[in-house]
């Protein structure tokens, strides 16, 4: 069983995404701005899982963003 570029959907703050991506949070936060109506509002500091999974189909997986 492979594990490589498979992401946990689950809950993460604005700095775990950007570990994720190997981003700065500033770099994240502007990736995100053009999408922010369809990822929605944070609940307190962190994405829900259902955001989470927005986000990756909306900027695609960590790790292939070269591919």
């Amino acid at each position: 069983m492979s594990t490589k570029n498979q992401f946990e959907v689950k809950p993460y703050s604005i700095t775990e995404l950007a570990n994720l991506y190997g981003v700065t949070n500033r770099t994240i936060k502007n990736w995100l701005t053009p999408h922010a109506e369809s990822i929605g509002t944070k609940v307190g500091r962190l994405y829900t899982a259902l955001q989470v999974k927005t986000i990756f189909e909306k900027i695609g997986l960590p790790g292939k963003l070269d591919e």
